[in-house]
């Protein structure tokens, strides 16, 4: 049996559900032919099975890489970083945790859920991040989801009036404007486990009317946006700013950097990633085409998201504009990605953001800071 082979099968254990824990150095593994279990334990010599396949041939046998496979799953479970939406734990009034639900809360802007304190009798409402504001956090989150994902800010005012929420365009700029800085000031706090090789690349955009360039740098493998700098020049514009975010941001540099040839692209990553000590150097791959190896088609894929989103804009208003952080955080904690199976980058990069409105879990999140 091949060692592919082997790991396949061992994948379908771990899939069935086929591996108990009994204690930190020993497991119980089903055998796939339903006929028991083998004991894998951990010794100081390695990994050991009761199955005739590692008995007697002493080779890593599907029932060890099951237990492996598991390890390394929990593990990275364990790593994670867990962003959970926000529940009602405690009275405000006395600080007792008996606390029930109590039915609902309706004004004309929508429903808040109201909490009963059993020790106190007081009734109460959680309305964290959206304190004083006169729509609903499933209004103001769903004028973020709409625009973020295409569409302008006056069709994002149309939807919200067939909701019974009448506000102008102006106001849900607003609301963007504010919570993505509430959001983009926390988030910038978590550091995401990216891989080491590492994409950049510019795209062309307007800003107020006059044609400027976006640089990104995207991690290769979970798709993570790391860094952005919007720039005048395409060739020789300093992106040295943007190479030492990416470090700051990820608490490391690259093993491998993948750009086209632009010359700002070599210089930058000559300054900043380079090291004269030479075991610390970004290897910086600039000979790229479309078809074939090596290649930049994700960065290409990433550019031409960001383009639908800017297409509907127009312009954007200014360079530190916060509709670009908007889109960074969409895109890495929002947008399932069809490229990671449904998941988001942050997902994969050991960021679990929990609920089923993530908006509203990263706002609730950020306002208890």
């Amino acid at each position: 049996m091949t060692t592919n082979l082997r790991m396949e099968r061992g994948q379908a254990i771990l899939s069935a559900d086929g591996v108990r824990r009994i204690d930190e150095n020993e497991y119980a593994v089903r055998s796939q032919s339903g006929n028991g279990e083998y004991q894998v334990i951990s010794t100081e010599a390695g990994w050991t099975c009761a199955c005739p396949d590692h008995t007697y041939r002493t080779i890593e046998c599907k029932h060890i890489l099951a237990v492996k496979l598991s390890l390394s799953l929990r593990q990275a479970v364990e790593s994670a970083t867990v962003i959970a939406p926000v529940n009602a734990q405690a009275c405000p009034s006395c600080t007792s945790k008996r606390i029930v639900k109590h039915g609902i809360r309706r004004n004309s802007y929508g429903d808040i859920q109201q909490f009963l304190c059993k020790q106190c009798g007081r009734t109460f409402v959680v309305n964290l991040g959206f304190e004083r504001m006169h729509a609903s956090p499933q209004a103001i989150t769903s004028a973020m989801q709409l625009y973020f994902t295409g569409e302008s800010l006056r069709n994002v005012q149309k939807f919200l009036v067939l909701q019974g929420v009448k506000v102008s365009h102006v106001c849900i700029l607003k609301w963007i404007r504010k919570y993505v800085k509430l959001m983009g000031e926390y988030l910038d706090k978590i550091t995401p486990k990216v891989s080491d090789k590492w994409r950049a690349d510019e795209m062309y955009l307007k800003v107020k009317g006059n044609p400027k360039w976006l640089y990104a740098m995207i991690d290769d493998d979970t798709r993570y946006w790391i860094a952005m700098q919007v720039g005048d020049k395409k060739w020789h514009e300093d992106v040295r700013p943007m190479w030492r975010e990416a470090k700051e941001v990820a608490g490391k540099q690259p093993k491998v950097l993948i750009t086209d040839g632009a010359e700002n692209f070599r210089r930058a990553n000559r300054k900043e990633y380079y090291s004269k000590w030479g075991d610390k150097n970004t290897v910086h791959v600039r000979d790229i085409t479309f078809h074939g190896n090596p290649h930049n088609n994700k960065m290409e894929r990433f550019n031409g998201e960001l383009r639908d989103r800017e297409k509907v804009m127009r312009s954007i208003k200014r360079e530190d504009s916060p509709i670009l952080k908007g889109m960074q955080i969409h895109h890495n904690f929002i947008r399932a990605h069809e490229g990671l199976n449904g998941d988001t980058p942050a997902d994969r990069a050991g960021i679990k953001v929990e609920g089923e409105n993530k908006w509203l879990t990263l706002i609730q999140n950020a306002s208890k800071r």
